[in-house]
């Protein structure tokens, strides 16, 4: 093969077909390694791409006025070799409309008439757009001319919404704080291999967002504090100097730093007492903006180092009722999720400059924001806010497409969940959460839509099968690839992941190849069977033969690692662990050797561990007396 190698130099595909041929490839995605925008090594091509905006947006919120008005300067830069005749733009606040396509049923006060556009312009000219009851959360937009390769154009665009009494990702939180997200029409992704994102917003699956650059303007009357994805770039214009002062020594502080509580609030001492305020946010090269505006919600602050080579810090905040008695630990939490998840596991430092927390319904994350439930368990509260800031490097830094391939960011956040939980509360009790819930509901349940493979597209389930699909079945197969290749290869694999597609659009087969190549180790067998089988966790031993070993089936057929404790009829015990190396071979049965030693056995329990068997009735085996 090496010979036939030097004599007929190779293209990318050529690569990809010969090495990556083990592995069911799309037809779009065989496209995109033909036109050399991926590499079989798991790399992006030599002429990958992707396409980018500035949006210059200012918000305009009265609370307790409901209406959102918003204006926006899109340039929008088609990096692509295509010529664009239309744009597809996201209108996600939709979702609130009454005809909107939606995967469960509506309250009434969940429900507004949705986003109205009020003006709109492409490079100065003045162009028609026809709101119409039927439109969802995109809308294709024919140009007046067509957007050629390399080109910009530069829209304007005017609109207003409600926003919803009741609050999920997004809406009143009370009647004087408000949750604004996904508050602003934006121009939809457009990849290499799909083309146009559109993939309807159904309230379950998530988001797919391109890099951009945002100033974000939110006006609010005085009195009332605005948190957002970014750098405030006005703090002396927004905040009496006693409280921007403290806002700035906090960044540079370890310790808990109250900024604010309601009673300053309430006294017109924090904000500047204009008639209106205008708080003004930058950031780069991110995927979202989000923003909370109140007049009560007390404000803590700190930071970290997340970054050891550089000394570089993080802003920690939250904002929060003072009932809230967990979100007065909040931001000790952010900052020990921070600290952890940068120096362990990703082991990335935190890419942003800051994290805010606010006390809302959603238990939801955004780029440097998160939004999360209040509830009566401090440690409880810690584990739901540590999953949505791992989010920070999953979707965030890495540019996933969710609403397509979930399990590569809740997977992932759900794997780190685990593991920064093993250090906070112990191995036992966290795995004893873990089980209880991420595996234990889909594995005692034999439906069918239990066992659709992980790779199955995100924006083809529903219910159990897309809860599974993105949480806990991947975040087992990310854990059993650390099992197998042990963890300082793991981290070299994820970490070489991470750094050829962070700012990127990756796909699963990008993450699949990217794991191969750094391992030096073909793979392709342990991703068929986590990513594209029918499997589920189900072993059981067969037999015990002195001579041979345990005789252990694979009866579910994913390729998991497990222990064998061995009892010895003295009353002592061996644990003997297993990583999923032993199915390489064969994935459906495995015999482990036992250790040399003149004690007799009693019993062998095949142990799964998070593996939660199906059936644990045939997982034991006792010598007969």
């Amino acid at each position: 093969m090496l010979r036939a190698l030097l004599l007929f130099p190779l293209t990318l595909f050529s690569l990809y077909t010969l090495y990556a041929q083990s592995l069911y490839t799309p037809r779009d995605i065989k496209e995109a390694y033909r036109k050399g925008t991926r590499s079989p090594d798991g790399r992006p091509g030599n002429h990958y791409w992707q396409n980018k905006g500035r949006y210059d947006i200012t918000l305009d919120a009265n609370p307790p006025g409901r209406t959102i008005r918003g204006a926006e300067t899109i340039t929008y830069f088609n990096n692509s070799p295509d010529t664009l005749k239309t744009l597809v733009f996201r209108l996600t606040a939709n979702i609130h409309k009454p005809g909107a396509v939606r995967m469960a049923t509506a309250n009434p006060d969940y429900l507004t008439s949705g986003v109205t556009i009020d003006s709109y312009a492409e490079n100065g000219q003045t162009r028609t757009w026809r709101n119409s009851p039927r439109d969802g959360s995109w809308k294709q937009i024919r140009l007046g001319a067509p957007l050629l390769p390399h080109d910009s154009i530069r829209l304007n665009i005017g609109w207003h919404y409600e926003i919803s009494l009741e609050s999920g990702r997004e809406g009143m939180i009370d009647s004087t704080t408000y949750f604004l997200a996904y508050a602003y029409p934006r121009v939809a992704v457009y990849d290499d291999y799909a083309g146009w994102d559109r993939i309807d917003f159904t309230d379950m699956q998530e988001f797919y967002n391109d890099f951009n650059d945002y100033t974000l303007q939110v006006k609010v009357p005085a009195n009332y504090i605005v948190w957002a994805t970014g750098d405030l770039q006005n703090p002396d214009a927004v905040l009496t100097p006693a409280y921007a002062k403290k806002l700035a020594g906090s960044m540079t502080s370890d310790n808990i730093i109250p900024i604010a509580t309601p009673a300053e609030i309430a006294g017109g001492k924090v904000t500047r007492q204009n008639a209106t305020n205008t708080w003004i946010w930058k950031a780069a090269d991110i995927t979202d903006v989000a923003c909370a505006v109140s007049n009560h919600f007390a404000w803590d602050a700190s930071s970290v180092v997340v970054d050891d080579a550089t000394g570089r810090r993080s802003s920690v905040q939250s904002a929060y009722n003072d009932t809230a008695k967990d979100f007065h630990r909040m931001v000790e939490f952010g900052r020990h999720a921070l600290d952890w998840l940068s120096h362990n596991y990703p082991g990335v430092a935190y890419p942003f400059p800051k994290t805010t927390i606010v006390q809302g319904f959603a238990d939801m994350e955004y780029p440097m924001m998160v939004n999360d439930n209040t509830t009566p368990d401090p440690t409880f509260s810690r584990f739901v806010a540590e999953h949505e800031i791992a989010h920070s490097w999953f979707p965030f830094y890495m540019g996933i497409n969710e609403s397509r391939f979930a399990y590569m960011d809740e997977g992932w956040a759900t794997t780190f969940e685990l593991l920064i939980g093993r250090s906070d509360v112990g191995k036992e009790k966290a795995e004893d959460l873990y089980k209880e819930f991420r595996v234990n509901y889909y594995t005692y349940d034999p439906a069918f839509t239990e066992d659709l493979p992980i790779i199955t597209p995100t924006d083809a389930l529903t219910g159990n099968a897309y809860g599974n699909n993105a949480y806990g079945k991947p975040s087992l197969a990310y854990l059993a690839v650390k099992d197998l290749l042990g963890d300082e290869l793991f981290k070299k694999c994820l970490h070489a992941y991470m750094d050829h597609w962070h700012g990127k659009h990756p796909i699963p087969w990008d993450f699949f190849y990217s794991f191969n190549d750094a391992s030096g180790k073909d793979l392709n067998w342990f991703w068929k069977n986590w990513f594209f089988s029918y499997n589920y966790l189900d072993l059981a031993i067969d037999k015990v033969e002195e001579n041979t070993g345990a005789h252990i089936r694979n009866i579910g057929g994913f390729a998991m690692p497990f222990d064998l404790v061995i009892t010895y009829t003295d009353g002592s015990t061996q644990r003997i662990h297993q990583t999923p190396s032993v199915w390489a071979a064969d994935q459906s049965q495995t015999t482990v050797a036992l250790p040399g030693t003149e004690k007799k056995l009693a019993s062998i329990l095949v142990d799964n561990g998070i593996y939660v068997d199906a059936d644990a009735s045939n997982n034991k085996w006792t010598a007969a007396k």
